[in-house]
């Protein structure tokens, strides 16, 4: 919570899912302490982490009714706007920069778009997730190693048909079920960011962290548009500009956790392996367009081409 000695004219109410040590918990209590010191305190923010306010979906009704100002979203949004899809496709960002140059770019300008307009809210600063890689007992370089790789995906078709496609076998499970199905071998792998495989102790169960990077993708920030209406010229400019030493926070954040992670799993005992990324990209991609809308098909096919 940020706070001032005087009581604020305005407190924002910004709820989101993470716990308190992760980055985007951080970065959003930044985003408070810097709005309110640039706003004389005028504008406090209040931030719930752990789902304390109502989950993610009952956040963006509450925004879009005026009950809640602000959340941490992300493809859910593409329930009201197709265009939200893109922050999460298979191997349509080849690095982080390009992902960088997409969202803050002329894609990013169009999804933010149609956000305003069909869901009434305002993203105004993006985070970075870690990207999804495969855990196993043996290396997977190339996706002809595969060969029908039993391995959990979460329960979305869009995953299950990347999978096939590059050749394991994937059998959609609860999340919890997955240490216990490793441990006795009922699948052979699975795949999620560095920090779930650390929080999930997978390092007990597998050896390889394959570093297939195959979702990267990014999470917005977003204020009520009904909220930002409220504020003065002034006051929405002190927004964004909060909002923007709070990505820059997040970010730095974001990479040391990498890193940290990173570190973390190689010391007890697994090992990372370098993959031919172009050659799952490319066994990839006619699964990743079968199941993308119509309404960026085309932009996720230029972003293959890049």
């Amino acid at each position: 919570m940020s706070g001032t000695a005087m009581a604020a004219d305005m407190t924002l109410k910004l709820g989101h899912l993470a716990n308190e040590e992760n980055p985007w918990h951080l970065a959003a209590v930044k985003f408070g302490e810097e709005l309110s010191a640039l706003t004389d305190g005028r504008i406090e923010v209040q931030v719930f982490p752990n789902e304390s306010l109502g989950k993610e979906i009952d956040l963006i009704n509450g925004m879009q009714l005026g009950t809640v100002d602000m959340t941490i979203s992300g493809e859910s949004l593409q329930n009201w706007a197709p265009m939200a899809a893109l922050l999460a496709v298979p191997y349509a960002y080849k690095s982080l920069e390009h992902m960088d140059e997409v969202a803050s770019g002329e894609i990013g300008d169009q999804i933010k778009a149609q956000i305003i307009e069909k869901v009434q809210i305002r993203p105004i600063a993006y985070f970075a997730r870690g990207p999804r890689d495969l855990t196993s007992n043996e290396p997977f370089a190339h996706p002809d190693d595969l060969n029908g790789l039993k391995m959990r995906v979460p329960n979305v078709p869009l995953f299950v048909d990347v999978w096939s496609a590059l050749g394991a076998q994937p059998t959609p499970m609860a999340f919890s079920e997955v240490f216990t199905s490793l441990q006795n071998g009922t699948i052979g792998a699975q795949e999620n960011p560095l920090a779930l495989i650390r929080s999930a102790n997978f390092n007990e169960v597998q050896k390889y962290v394959n570093m297939t990077d195959h979702v990267r993708s990014w999470i917005y920030l977003v204020l009520a548009e009904s909220t930002w209406a409220k504020l003065s010229e002034e006051d929405q400019a002190a927004v964004m500009e909060a909002a923007a030493t709070a990505q820059a926070y997040e970010r730095e954040l974001f990479l040391k956790s990498l890193d940290d992670d990173r570190a973390y799993l190689e010391e007890k005992g697994m090992t990372f392996v370098e993959v031919d990324g172009a050659a799952y990209a490319s066994k990839a991609k006619d699964a990743v367009l079968a199941n993308v809308n119509e309404e960026i098909k085309p932009i996720v096919e230029g972003l293959f081409a890049e």
